[in-house]
């Protein structure tokens, strides 16, 4: 079974050094989180997946890595400085504030209607350049990756030689200044996303649509998601953001209910249009903002030579919510029998924060601990991960926790390690409990076999 609470996702994270609340020491900044020890390891596990799958496995992607700090004129001409925005009201008996979307008339807090009219709140977050706090100095925390692909569009497309169809791959933060962060990590104000620019051919954008669909629904399966969780949302026309032809949402069952995961957008060439200079040279569908300080043409020849401005298909995920809905999946409380029970992490192995725990069975035995130390040294060698030593001194403690962690293999060394040849461990397998005795000798290929 999964989570059905938050609370349980929430009190696992912090009890165990998944996710813990920014600044806790000082009451917390409200939106912010810090991902801990294991949420750093599960973290980096799933954005290396989600690159290996983008970049590595195809031959028609390429990685960026661009600045956070961005240029007024970028979220100017994307449209960002005068759409991005929510429309937000005060109660204005208990003086709470919220997006008028998320509230039927009422202040969910104390339950006056008496509510301010609703007004543009814009999400971003605006600083300054240099010593001197002034308007010719503003620049913004990106609100979004994927303005900084479109205007680097030309510079890959010239040190690559890359020709359509093809993609451009990012992840990292982004900043948004949300009115009412909520559901644990699910609405924050910093967050990572992880994007993918995918350029075609105006005319094939619907076909990469779908195909893009696709290609996304089986990656989240394959991190651990059960089909029947996730729902595939289609935008009503109506209801489409002003850039976008058409919009799937992959959706998920989070505790607090199903929401958006990962949005995949046809984008038509509306980005490319916004940035790129002599607007009029090029048949744009999408209406853009006249651009008269762009110094490139944003263009692509065809296989005919003809310069033509792509249409954009875009993938994009937030991280944060991604761990979310992995844990959501792998949380299990299991019944044992005679009164015990397991909380249990069943994550994909690749995802899993520590691959293999080595447990002495007595931490105190000179001989054991030494075995476990040369172990350990052995198999971080072998580039499969992290390996840990748990040093509890109770073994029964050490299975739990690391179920409750995820860690998908147990390895024990006991009397029979140090005292019988050939020498042996035990290895304990998480989701079924069982195990079994491998010689050490053939420890390095059983686990190569097992985790690459």
């Amino acid at each position: 079974m999964v989570a059905t609470s938050m609370e349980q996702l929430a009190s696992l994270s912090k009890r165990r050094g998944f996710i813990f609340q920014n600044a806790d020491i000082y009451g917390g900044l409200q939106g912010v989180y810090d991902f801990g020890p294991l949420g750093i390891e599960l973290k980096n596990n799933l954005k290396a997946a989600w690159w290996r799958s983008m970049v590595y496995e195809r031959d028609d992607i390429e990685g960026l890595d661009a600045a956070i700090l961005t240029n007024r004129k970028v979220l100017k001409y994307s449209g960002h400085e005068d759409t991005f925005s929510d429309p937000m009201v005060d109660c204005k008996k208990c003086k709470g504030r919220f997006r008028a979307d998320h509230i039927d008339g009422k202040c969910p807090n104390c339950g006056s209607t008496d509510l301010t009219e609703p007004r543009p709140f814009n999400l971003m977050f605006k600083t300054h350049v240099g010593p001197v706090e002034n308007e010719d100095n503003v620049a913004y925390l990106r609100p979004e990756t994927a303005q900084a692909i479109f205007t680097q569009f030309k510079n890959v497309v010239d040190a690559t030689s890359r020709k359509l169809p093809f993609g451009i791959a990012q992840i990292g933060k982004s900043f948004r200044n949300e009115i009412t962060p909520r559901n644990f990590i699910f609405r924050v104000r910093e967050f990572e996303q992880a994007e993918l620019e995918y350029f075609v051919y105006p005319g094939t954008d619907e076909e990469w649509h779908e195909k893009w669909k696709e290609i996304r629904l089986q990656w989240w399966i394959d991190q651990g998601l059960k089909r029947e969780h996730i729902n595939i949302y289609k935008t009503p026309k109506e209801d489409l953001a002003h850039y976008a032809k058409a919009c799937y949402d992959i959706e998920y069952q989070f505790p607090h209910g199903m929401e958006e995961l990962e949005g995949i957008a046809n984008r038509r060439d509306y980005d490319l249009g916004n940035h790129t200079k002599n607007q009029e040279e090029f048949n744009l569908e999408a209406h853009c903002h006249e651009n008269k300080e762009s110094n490139t043409k944003l263009c692509i020849q065809d296989e005919n030579g003809k310069w033509v401005i792509p249409f954009v298909v875009e993938p994009s995920m937030g991280v944060g919510r991604g761990i979310l809905a992995i844990l959501t999946e792998a949380y299990n409380e299991e019944d044992l029998g005679d009164g015990n029970t397991r909380i249990v992490l069943k994550l994909k192995k690749h995802l899993a924060p520590i691959k293999v725990a080595i447990i002495p069975l007595k931490k105190n035995n000179e001989q054991i601990m030494n075995k476990c130390h040369e172990l350990k040294q052995k198999l971080m060698k072998l580039g499969i991960g992290r390996v840990a030593l748990e040093n509890t001194g109770n073994i029964g403690k050490a299975y739990r926790r690391h179920d409750e962690i995820g860690t998908p293999l147990c390895l024990t060394v006991d009397f029979e390690t140090i005292e019988n040849q050939p020498e042996s461990v035990t290895i304990r397998d998480r989701d079924t409990m069982e195990q079994i005795r491998v010689n050490t000798s053939d420890l390095a290929d059983y686990l190569r076999n097992y985790f690459l």
